[in-house]
């Protein structure tokens, strides 16, 4: 199964941040991009690709230490961002916790090196973002005024309070634009406080 860390913002900011996308869909390009099933938003902590049963279970193991950990994160969506005209993302309004997130991400990482499902060269720096669109291989789509629009967009403050293990399961319709599910197959509470030690 491809397994990968995330935390998943609630249902009042998904719903702010899908306002704001809508009018982008209105944009000249936006009928090249596949834009993401709001039900599929989420911010990944850490991608381990495949993973056995025996590796899944270790690796739910070692979440749940981390979890246990891991304070409750302040966050809030803002602004935008892409790489390159592959993809758009919303990005984490300057006042959130991005600190601790990123060593949320670190942990998560860590305990996928651990139960030998990421090799020490597979950490790259992270940048906390949450995939809105994606173009398509062979279509060209500038994505600047994407960005710009999406600038605009400032959510309201909510808590990350869980760590999840999510499992991407791939499409096999055969469906063109079909996209891939992810299912919740381990949660986690953020059980640190500050000033406390789990």
């Amino acid at each position: 199964m491809r397994l990968f860390a995330a935390l998943l913002p609630p249902a009042e900011a998904i719903g702010e941040l899908a306002r704001a996308v809508e009018p982008l869909k209105r944009l000249p390009g936006a009928d090249a991009l596949r834009w993401s099933r709001t039900e599929n938003w989420h911010f990944t902590l850490a991608f381990y690709g495949e993973a056995d049963e025996h590796q899944a279970d270790d690796l739910r193991a070692r979440l749940a230490r981390a979890a246990a950990r891991a304070e409750e994160l302040h966050l809030r969506l803002g602004g935008g961002g892409r790489f390159g005209d592959r993809a758009l993302w919303a990005a984490l309004a300057p006042d959130s916790a991005r600190t601790a997130l990123t060593r949320l991400a670190a942990v998560a990482s860590a305990a996928g090196r651990r139960a030998g499902l990421l090799g020490p060269g597979e950490e790259r720096g992270y940048r906390p973002h949450l995939t809105v669109a994606r173009t398509p291989r062979g279509a060209v789509v500038d994505l600047r005024p994407f960005v710009t629009e999406l600038d605009r967009f400032q959510g309201a403050a909510w808590t990350a309070r869980e760590l999840v293990l999510m499992r991407s399961v791939l499409p096999d319709g055969g469906v063109h634009g079909e996209q891939p599910r992810y299912l919740p197959v381990g949660r986690w509470p953020l059980a640190g406080r500050a000033g406390r030690r789990a």
